[in-house]
């Protein structure tokens, strides 16, 4: 799974060489080519009005950011194409997102990518024409596409309607599903994918784990951005938060893309909270933000982890233990557990011995210890105090697609 960050209110397009430091300092290592950075909504609104209005080239404008790419030794394998505002009704502008579309995927074979999100036309047509429309559009680009090996993702979309934001063209699994699979059957191959933009789930009130599971290996890419469900932004994941709880349904989309197995592209799209930044502050926010990426593509592949190994063990004999054993135990059984609290020491708990932490000398070299308690930090610093040597690797609760509701109330020692 790739882990990549839209350059969106970080990198300036003019000067980028600040922007691509500071997200390479930070850890990312490849970034989203969003070539509407280089013809954005806005300058497309101003052709609507400005039929004499310069139109941008896009292959130009994009070169010096390809050539600073190199040098900074990052990589864009997933690109997007230029979009229009949400609330555009002239259907006069789709031939020049065709045209635009068409360059953009000339630029992905110089940039080396391989996948391109172009987002379904809208503007002007009828709702009873959408896919006609749509069907003509992606399979003309599918030729292009074909020559220079890229796969274009849809990407679900919500509309604007008198100031309102609301389910547009594939916002329903379902509509994407019969599109994508459509499309690659006329195609005569895989040449067609989707991208899962979070935040537009948010803004329609999507059940995530729904709209995940019905895509299934359909989708190559998911966009990780909050929302307040009201407005579009892009904040960094579980900054729009109320009383401690985010409003995103971060839980349904993990679960969902645990049970897909996803392994495509995590584009991480933080450009409000970024642009919100003092540029001194900025690489500060960027660590962060990898943090979260990385944290997010390890909740993802929990289980990918626990198949990783031959053997196992745990550390504790709590909550955190029975949620393992009820989602895991009959999969990925332990061998036992163990406990700093000597009281439970030759006890049986969820069907796991509960034995000493000196215990975990005796273990092979292949045998991960997994800690079930949320003192990680803690305990991995007293294991390695006593030596111990095995692979340490963290066990997390919060995502589990079951889990007891009801919580032991005995006191834990460390």
């Amino acid at each position: 799974m790739d882990i990549i960050c839209s350059p969106k209110g970080i990198m300036g397009i003019i000067r980028p060489g600040q922007g691509m430091s500071d997200l390479r300092n930070a850890g990312f290592e490849k970034i989203l080519l969003d070539l509407s950075m280089l013809c954005t909504a806005g300058e497309l609104k101003t052709v609507c009005r400005q039929e004499q209005a310069e139109e941008p080239a896009l292959a130009s404008a994009a070169n010096p950011i390809l050539e600073r790419f190199k040098t900074e030794h990052l990589c864009s394998p997933i690109a997007r194409a230029p979009y229009l505002l949400r609330n555009i009704k002239r259907e006069d502008m789709n031939g020049r997102l065709k045209e635009l579309a068409e360059e953009s995927i000339e630029i992905c074979q110089k940039a080396g990518a391989s996948q391109i999100i172009v987002r379904p036309l809208f503007a002007g047509i009828s709702d009873g024409n959408l896919w006609e429309v749509n069907r003509e559009y992606y399979l003309a680009l599918a030729e292009a596409a074909k020559k220079k090996e890229v796969m274009i993702l849809l990407e679900n979309q919500c509309r604007d309607k008198d100031g309102h934001l609301m389910r547009g063209v594939c916002a329903d699994a379902e509509e994407a599903v019969s599109w994508v699979d459509a499309l690659n059957a006329e195609a005569g191959e895989e040449r067609f994918g989707f991208c899962i933009d979070a935040g537009v789930c948010r803004l329609c009130g999507q059940n995530m784990q729904d709209v995940v599971v019905s895509l299934g290996r359909r989708i190559k890419a998911v966009v990780l951005r909050d929302c307040n469900g009201v407005r579009e932004t892009s904040q960094l994941p579980f900054t729009c938060s109320d009383s401690g709880q985010s409003g995103k349904d971060w839980i349904g989309l993990i679960r969902g893309l645990r049970e897909v197995c996803f392994d495509g592209h995590l584009i991480l799209d933080f450009s409000t909270t970024a642009a919100a930044f003092s540029p001194l502050l900025r690489p500060e926010l960027l660590r962060l933000a990898q943090s979260v990426a990385e944290y997010f593509k390890w909740q993802i592949e929990m289980e990918t982890h626990l198949r990783k190994y031959p053997a196992r063990v745990l550390f504790g004999a709590g909550n955190m233990c029975r949620n393992y054993m009820k989602c895991y135990g009959e999969k990925y059984p332990p061998l036992y557990t163990c406990d700093n609290n000597a009281s439970l020491w030759g006890t049986v708990f969820c069907g796991l011995e509960v034995k000493p932490p000196e215990c975990l000398k005796e273990l092979p070299e292949n045998c991960v210890i997994y800690i079930c308690n949320i003192y990680y930090r803690e305990i991995e610093k007293q294991l390695r105090e006593m030596g111990i040597r095995n692979r340490i690797a963290f066990f997390n609760d919060e995502y589990m697609p079951s889990f007891h509701f009801d919580r032991l109330k005995r006191e834990e020692k460390l």
